[in-house]
């Protein structure tokens, strides 16, 4: 199998970094602290803000922090994650913790599942691919005809450069450093574009973000940086 240079530093990075999933003051402190708000997204755009017995797949899983929420609301969970040693660190804290989650290693661009799904999320994924496009497109086909596919990713302008790189990276440490690549950011738009084109379209979209007053993260409407979105097909 060929790998691409950008995949293998992807993979070389998450990698190195698998010990720390579940270390809240960790390298993914930030996840710990942002989980709330990602949950919040996820129940705003479901029937009824629940989730019990939903077919959920979280794509790019890491060590299950988002797939373990949604097991404790009684979601069936699939979680798939291209790194090995993240999959094995998200079944040990499962196991821990009794929760029956389908843990999976495989390439996310590649892997095929028999079965269809009511919520596909991808948080923070889409931004580290070689084509998006393709993946998000591969993601459609397993959704079932009322599901949504919920995603959060990076807008792709100079203020998100600063911010997300530079001061999140670099300055505040808030993600590990070479955590992202400006180049592979997603304007809003590109994807609106793209979901129309296939026969879906954004129902959804919000932005999130650091309120410094109430020293705390929170969902608002301002998507220059970081956004949320779901994605559903056009009926």
């Amino acid at each position: 199998m060929i790998i691409s240079k950008s995949k293998k530093l992807e993979y070389e990075h998450f990698d190195k970094l698998s010990e720390e999933w579940w270390k809240e003051d960790g390298k993914f402190n930030i996840l710990h602290k942002i989980r709330p708000i990602r949950m919040e997204y996820i129940l705003k755009n479901t029937d009824n803000n629940q989730i019990k017995n939903y077919e959920i797949l979280d794509v790019g899983c890491g060590g299950g922090l988002i797939c373990e929420s949604l097991s404790k609301l009684g979601g069936n969970v699939t979680g798939i994650d291209f790194v090995k040693k993240n999959i094995q660190i998200a079944k040990q804290h499962a196991k821990i913790n009794n929760l029956k989650i389908n843990y999976m290693h495989g390439d996310i661009e590649k892997i095929r599942f028999k079965k269809k799904f009511d919520i596909i999320i991808m948080f923070e994924v889409l931004e580290h691919l070689d084509d998006w496009r393709k993946v998000l497109k591969n993601k459609f086909k397993i959704l079932k005809n009322n599901g949504t596919v919920i995603i959060s990713t990076i807008n792709r302008n100079l203020l998100s450069k600063f911010l997300a790189i530079n001061v999140a990276e670099n300055i505040l440490m808030w993600i590990p450093k070479n955590t992202h690549d400006y180049e592979k950011f997603i304007k809003p738009e590109e994807i609106f574009k793209f979901s129309k084109e296939i026969g879906f379209q954004v129902k959804d979209i919000k932005g999130y973000g650091f309120d410094p007053i109430d020293f705390e993260w929170k969902i608002n409407n301002n998507y220059s940086v970081n956004y949320f979105c779901s994605i559903s097909k056009i009926n």
